[in-house]
């Protein structure tokens, strides 16, 4: 009678052992796959915009290295708690130096010397980095990059918001809203429609010969309104030989006289034609 009654014991043991063994494996792989994704949902959230801009130049053979460590840093984002925003902008003294710069303009020239007299400068130079209009460093000083980018990364920010890209051909149009502005200084608003890759032959001047890459390349940045209302529309002129599927728009608030940089937010598609919309209703 124990035999008769223990050897059910027995097997049922042995099968809840065999069926443990044969799904531990697979419970253990959902809950790493679900660890994976609340780590990965908790880094995204907790990831600060930070706006780097670099001055630089076609013209300038010290430029390419920066030019290069602007397009690691969009790329590879390696400061943990920083959304890393960036802008190329090119200016235009460098243009009777042997080489014109077709994305040169003086108007980014004139953002440069703004800068100069924030900072104290004895100067402008090429190249330069500011990062969050907080601070400035020679363009290819990665380690000085990283500190920077990780400090900005810890000041609260306003929480910007960007609709979907229109283009009707000639311009393109948006709007921007602030969730709320409380607690933040009054800034300005900035809009910069950015080429998000190009490449250039070098003919002359210091970098001739060679062939040049960047990302993020300003064509047009201009003041769109303030921080102190809720809702804003934008447009801006499409650039004659810009492809609309290569642009972006970068969207920051700056406190008066190119102070700090308090929000920043980017769109993450090409505008959309406006036919297209329409055939599509």
């Amino acid at each position: 009678m124990r035999l008769l009654t223990a050897r059910p014991t027995v097997l049922a043991l042995f099968a809840a052992i065999l069926t443990a063994v044969l799904l531990a494996p697979r419970l253990l792989r959902r809950v790493q796959a679900a660890n994976t994704v609340a780590q990965s949902t908790s880094h995204t959230l907790a990831r600060t915009p930070v706006l780097v801009e670099l001055f630089t130049s076609e013209g300038c053979s010290s430029c390419p290295p920066a030019d290069a460590l602007l397009a690691h840093l969009l790329k590879d984002q390696p400061v943990p708690a920083a959304d890393i925003l960036v802008l190329e902008e090119h200016v235009d003294y460098w243009d009777s130096l042997g080489w014109h710069d077709r994305f040169s303009s003086p108007s980014i020239t004139q953002r440069q010397k703004n800068y100069q007299s924030s900072f104290n400068l004895d100067d402008i130079y090429t190249p330069q980095m500011v990062v969050d209009g907080r601070s400035q460093l020679v363009g290819n000083d990665s380690a000085g990059a990283l500190r920077a980018i990780a400090q900005s990364s810890r000041a609260p920010k306003l929480a910007l918001a960007l609709s979907p890209l229109k283009s009707d051909g000639s311009r393109i149009s948006g709007s921007v809203s602030i969730a709320s502005a409380s607690g933040f200084p009054k800034a300005d608003l900035y809009a910069a429609l950015v080429e998000s890759m190009a490449s250039t032959q070098v003919a002359s001047g210091e970098n001739g010969g060679r062939t040049l890459h960047h990302v993020s390349v300003v064509r047009v940045l201009q003041q769109i309104g303030t921080s102190d209302r809720r809702d804003q529309t934008f447009s801006l002129a499409l650039p004659k030989d810009a492809s609309p599927s290569n642009l972006r728009v970068i969207v920051f608030a700056q406190v008066p006289h190119q102070g700090a940089i308090i929000g920043a937010t980017s769109s993450s598609a090409a505008p959309t034609a406006l036919y297209q919309s329409a055939s599509a209703q």
